[in-house]
């Protein structure tokens, strides 16, 4: 299993963003933990972490 995040912008629309792949899920969110922020900056709303193909689950990066 190879768990990765992918990223939506406002319009939900898929954009380019760090590329890394982990080893599971924990360490997947860990790393998003980390460098959530960088990732607003660059314009993603949303993270969808994925396990190789299967959507495990989407969340918002944006303060409630």
């Amino acid at each position: 299993m190879a768990w990765s995040w992918r990223y939506e912008d406002a319009d939900g629309k898929s954009i380019e963003g760090p590329t890394e792949s982990f080893g599971g899920q924990a360490d997947a969110e860990s790393w998003l933990g980390q460098s959530w922020r960088e990732l607003v900056e660059s314009g993603a709303v949303t993270a969808i972490l994925v396990d190789d193909e299967r959507v495990e689950y989407k969340m918002s990066l944006l303060a409630a």
